[in-house]
């Protein structure tokens, strides 16, 4: 990232943008003491504006995880389930663990965290300690609102107004919620129109006749995952990336088994998905 230039409209923080439409590197910042208001405040606008914050060497504890979410809103439950995720003496922090042991890794296909509950998470924030030796492991970030944006009008009018069903059971397991929610969705801080749909728990558009729906999604799922709006996150140890569950999608790319992997998570609370209408 060294040939970026940092945006010079902050001035506690330094925010380096890495791609046109999404994610940021955060520097001179410590997340292993408590913020200021200025901060704290400069965190929020750069989340807003990039969708994905991204910050190096930081080595924090469950306390430091748990403090830099709640500048954001109250701490939210991980499912478990099928996953490979586990959890942890503190029930707010998740472990993310893979090595030779694991069959499958969490998350590689690409989606927004648990939009099958009827209230998704806002962020989460993955802090990751251990990488594979040889690299790899990176994790890809989309903006969901250049992919809305890049739609045609003609879509943009069809797409209007329906909703479709999330279901987490192909990834949970039984037990675990579904919920209905537009296809087209508002964002409720930054008021901008966004694709809601994903490959791994998005089922149907409840409008539509099957077939119709299927070709439908197929569709709005691969254009949802084009480079053009997309960034690859290439993790070193103690690193962490925070990203917007209500606007980016992600995808974590499984190259290392059986190297080891090895980080924790915290998910922030949110609203349910408003429609852009």
């Amino acid at each position: 990232m060294d040939s970026l230039r940092p945006d010079a409209g902050y001035d506690t923080l330094s925010v380096t943008p890495c791609s046109p439409h999404i994610g940021a590197e955060i520097g001179n910042i410590d997340l292993t003491r408590p913020l200021t208001d200025a901060e704290t405040g400069e965190l929020r606008r750069a989340f807003t504006d990039h969708l994905v914050l991204f910050f190096r060497d930081q080595r924090i504890g469950f306390d430091d995880h748990i403090r830099l979410a709640e500048y954001f809103g109250p701490i939210g439950y991980h499912f478990g389930g099928k996953t490979a995720s586990r959890s942890t003496e503190d029930p707010r922090v998740r472990k993310f663990h893979a090595d030779e042991n694991t069959a499958r890794v969490s998350g590689d296909v690409w989606h927004t965290d648990q939009s099958c509950a009827p209230v998704p998470p806002m962020a989460s924030i993955l802090y990751i300690h251990t990488i594979p030796p040889q690299g790899g492991g990176d994790t890809i970030f989309a903006s969901m609102y250049r992919a809305y944006e890049a739609l045609s009008d003609r879509m943009k009018g069809y797409l209007d107004g329906l909703t479709a069903v999330h279901d987490g059971r192909d990834v949970f397991g039984e037990g675990t919620p579904n919920a209905v929610h537009p296809v087209v969705a508002r964002h409720p801080g930054s008021g901008r129109p966004l694709l809601f749909v994903n490959g791994a728990f998005t089922k149907r558009i409840v409008e539509l006749p099957e077939q119709e729906s299927d070709a439908v999604l197929r569709f709005l799922c691969a254009h949802c995952s084009r480079p053009e709006w997309s960034f690859r996150f290439r993790w070193q140890p103690h690193s962490i990336a925070m990203w917007d569950n209500r606007c980016a999608q992600h995808f974590a790319v499984s190259d290392y088994l059986p190297s080891v992997r090895s980080g924790y998570r915290v998910q922030i609370d949110g609203v349910a998905p408003p429609a852009a209408a």
